[in-house]
């Protein structure tokens, strides 16, 4: 099975949305100061995240692997009365064209193996001069470990390992490198805390 299929299964286990339909929480708290501008949604699910910066005044392009996600992420856009320009992408083959005023990345894990690295950097390098990278990731799997991870070890990279993986140089300045609690329902409708981490960049320059 391959990638999209694998991920075309997975929301195609629910006939109806497997997410809340709201934007994660730090993107709303860390995106909310910002100046509107062009923007890339990786990863973009079932769409909430796109949904919620464009209508705030983002031009917003998002992406995700799976045909399923992105028709619901359209239908979401469409109730929603947005605009986004979805694009179906497998991240580690190919990627949208142009640079942007804010990249996110929220949550780009997958239970197989896959460049997690190599995708962000490219994110990096799609980050127009005065722009923001922005990656929220897992730092444990909480209640969702996936049935392949059984009795394989997986690391879910601190904030310096992200920001050390990037390999940047000069040039940007770190907002942001925390981790953070956050609450989430579990599979079985209890509400359970998990840990995250933030780390936001802006690129310098005009």
């Amino acid at each position: 099975m391959s990638d999209e299929q694998a991920w075309d299964a997975r929301y195609a286990e629910a006939e109806h949305r497997i997410w809340s339909g709201n934007p994660n929480v730090e993107l709303v708290t860390e995106v909310a100061d910002l100046r509107p501008g062009r923007a890339l949604d990786l990863g973009c699910g079932e769409g909430a995240d796109a949904v919620w910066l464009a209508g705030r005044g983002w031009q917003v392009t998002a992406v995700d692997i799976s045909g399923v996600a992105l028709r619901r992420a359209a239908e979401h856009a469409a109730d929603a009365g947005v605009t986004v320009e979805f694009q179906r992408h497998n991240l580690e083959q190919t990627f949208p064209d142009g640079e942007f005023d804010l990249v996110s990345a929220q949550f780009l894990h997958f239970w197989a193996e896959f460049d997690r690295e190599k995708i962000l950097r490219r994110a990096a390098g799609s980050v127009a001069p005065g722009g923001v990278l922005l990656i929220e990731g897992h730092m444990d799997h909480g209640p969702f470990a996936h049935g392949d991870n059984e009795g394989k070890e997986i690391h879910f990279p601190t904030p310096d390992e992200v920001i050390a993986a990037l390999d940047l140089g000069d040039g940007w300045e770190v907002l942001t490198k925390a981790i953070h609690p956050r609450q989430q329902k579990g599979p079985d409708g209890d509400l359970i805390t998990r840990t995250d981490s933030t780390v936001k960049l802006r690129r310098n320059g005009f």
